[in-house]
């Protein structure tokens, strides 16, 4: 019994390193296609006047999908940044999903809506629309306002494919404040696909805590002053910068975020718009047409914009927080599980034999091996069996490793967009790269947890987000 019990420590033991040895690995060729992608990023768009594209007769037709509920706090100045885009071709559709707060009547009220009557076409199957509202203030004509029955996100943002009347969708959550460019830098990949379809392209999110932000526009940008939102600035920086762009170098994107998406609309409509059961939509969709793609054997990319267009306000207690990362965690089960056809499968190319393993093993997974690891250490400990010598130099190395890769992060930062100019910023951000391995990071991995619980409860709760709203003060935590 004793020699079968020290086999099964063994194995897990040598399990997790191999596990680790790996990770380290892929993090480093992250890095460098990271770097490597950003460099032509910047290279290629140093000379590019949007100003011409704003201007010209064959930039693509946009259509922004907003969806929203219980969005007062911040509904109004939302809008407003979103119709001071610069872009020409553009067509704004906020679907108000049933809130139970005052946000429609809020933005009847801003904008002078009136009802009109209007055809859906629902070539997406969604919950009822009950009424769909527009302007004759020639300010707010692009602006297009839905009511429907309450269905969820995923259910709203068909409800705004159907009711887009333009070429290109761009879907983003109704709390986002986007760069006065963002739609010009986003369509450009469109516009220059050769032999490939660009079917889809993602940007860059930023938190916006703690940021100046006055009638919808963000005019100064501040490091989070909340310790839960720096931390998140800091692994937002990490995981766009970094990680999103070497996928995007490697054509193995899996997911853009629901916060600032693209996507051609007519692909998304074939694939079946935003599936309505899961709680990772926007991942589930990416995936799903890359699938299509592949099964119609039509070449195509996905691609990603390293510029900071996107800031969105970030959970700043961890209970709201916990809630987010739980709901991500779901998502991603959801996901793989419903296209584990991909894995490993040599008709998928690259997604097969790469991304889905990736993510399968390094995000999936993630949280119950680095929690069993944790087990696993206690139970060794109790009965005496750590080579304290090997384990302290592990782990030094371990964190070590981590926090280069965060400082290596916030290098990129400075050097392509610099994003925060203060000195004392950079140094919080850093001094908080310190804390990661000790507080934040363990925190998420127990919020991985509990969705895996959540999970196999069957649970499909959203969590509610609750939100402080921009341009209020902030609580100054941490």
């Amino acid at each position: 019994m004793k020699i079968l019990a020290d086999i099964l420590v063994y194995l897990l033991v040598t399990g997790i390193f191999v596990y680790s040895v790996t990770l380290i690995i892929s993090y480093i060729v992250i890095g460098i296609n990271s770097v490597n992608e950003t460099r032509e990023y910047l290279h290629k768009n140093e000379a590019t006047d949007y100003r011409l594209l704003a201007a010209s007769p064959h930039a693509p037709t946009v259509s922004i999908l907003a969806p929203a509920y219980n969005e007062g706090a911040t509904i109004v100045d939302n809008v407003r940044s979103l119709l001071s885009l610069y872009y020409n071709k553009l067509e704004l559709v906020v679907i108000n999903d049933g809130s139970k707060d005052d946000s429609l009547q809020k933005l009847i009220d801003a904008y002078q809506l009136e009802k009109v009557d209007f055809f859906v076409n629902y070539r997406i199957p969604t919950k009822e629309v009950r009424a769909v509202y527009k302007t004759k203030h020639p300010a707010y004509n692009k602006l297009v306002v839905v009511d429907k029955v309450n269905g969820g996100k995923a259910d709203a943002l068909n409800v705004g494919i159907n009711i887009a009347t333009n070429d290109y969708i761009v879907c983003i959550d109704a709390d986002c404040i986007l760069e006065h460019d963002a739609i010009l830098k986003m369509v450009k990949p469109f516009l220059e696909e050769g032999e490939k379809k660009v079917i889809a392209s993602g940007g860059v999110i930023r938190i916006a805590n703690s940021c100046e932000i006055t009638n919808g526009r963000l005019t100064r940008v501040h490091l989070p002053d909340n310790y839960w939102a720096r931390m998140q600035a800091l692994e937002y920086i990490r995981a766009f910068l970094l990680g999103r762009m070497a996928w995007a170098r490697l054509d193995g994107l899996l997911l853009i975020s629901g916060a600032f998406g693209a996507f051609d609309k007519e692909i998304a409509i074939r694939c079946g718009g935003y599936n309505t059961n899961t709680v990772g939509e926007d991942m589930e969709l990416v995936v799903r047409m890359r699938r299509y793609m592949h099964e119609q054997d039509v070449p195509y990319k996905v691609t990603y914009i390293p510029d900071p267009l996107c800031w969105t306000e970030a959970p700043e207690t961890g209970t709201i927080l916990t809630r987010q990362r739980n709901r991500w965690t779901r998502g991603t089960i959801e996901t793989l599980r419903f296209h584990k056809k991909i894995f490993l499968n040599p008709r998928y190319d690259l997604l097969g034999a790469l991304s889905y393993p990736y993510w399968l093993l390094f995000e999936m997974l993630a949280p119950l091996i680095e929690f069993t690891g944790f087990v696993v250490f206690l139970f060794l400990a109790f009965f005496g069996l750590i080579n304290w010598h090997m384990f302290f130099a592990f782990l030094l190395f371990i964190v070590s490793f981590g926090y280069l890769n965060s400082v290596f992060a916030i290098y990129m930062e400075v050097y392509t967009y610099n994003q925060y100019r203060r000195r004392k910023e950079i140094l919080k951000l850093v001094l908080a790269a310190l804390t990661e391995p000790f507080i934040f990071h363990p925190f998420v991995v127990w919020a991985g947890v509990r969705g895996y619980f959540d999970f196999f409860r069957k649970s499909k709760n959203w969590g509610e987000m609750t939100r402080r709203g921009f341009g209020k003060a902030q609580p100054k935590n941490g």
